[in-house]
């Protein structure tokens, strides 16, 4: 697998991987509307958009596979309610997400994504306490909960945590 600096064209690739890695991940925690063709559709103008951008805030990556785009990564400046939660930030670096399908799981292609998009920088991310192999993976990279916390009012159950390092 290659990761690469994501360029204008690769917006379905990133909307397409975005929608089905959270079904793969988080299908039991979310409405079945989260999956479906709206979200993919909202997901490929965010992209598209982002993607136009010039200057382009922050830094993003792709994984190619096999000319797929099989995962995503994206961080950028501590701002807004991405960044925040309701929280004063802890760093100025966020690291907003990191997608890779089910297929790139164990290949190193995530710490591939990570390293590309962030390096050993100093950085915060919000991750949801039932992300198990998510919250293993930023461990293993040095990255530690802090206490900050957010519930989404919509459905108690889902509680992201911050982790910084």
């Amino acid at each position: 697998m290659l990761v690469r600096k994501a360029v204008l064209g690769d917006e379905a690739g990133i909307a397409r991987v975005h929608v089905a890695s959270w079904r793969e991940t988080y299908g039991d925690l979310f409405d079945e509307r989260f999956f479906g063709e709206e979200m993919l559709e909202r997901r490929l103008c965010f992209w598209r958009d982002y993607l136009q951008l010039s200057p382009r805030p922050g830094r993003m990556a792709v994984a190619v596979d096999a000319g797929h785009i099989v995962g995503f990564a994206n961080a950028g400046d501590s701002v807004g309610q991405d960044a925040e939660h309701g929280n004063p930030v802890a760093c100025p670096l966020t690291l907003f997400s990191i997608y890779l399908m089910e297929v790139g799981h164990g290949t190193g292609v995530g710490q591939q994504l990570l390293d590309a998009i962030i390096g050993q920088e100093p950085a915060q991310l919000w991750v949801l306490g039932a992300n198990h192999r998510a919250i293993a993976f930023y461990q293993r990279n040095g990255f530690k909960f802090d206490g900050a916390e957010s519930t989404d009012a919509a459905n108690p159950a889902l509680v992201e945590k911050r982790m910084v390092r």
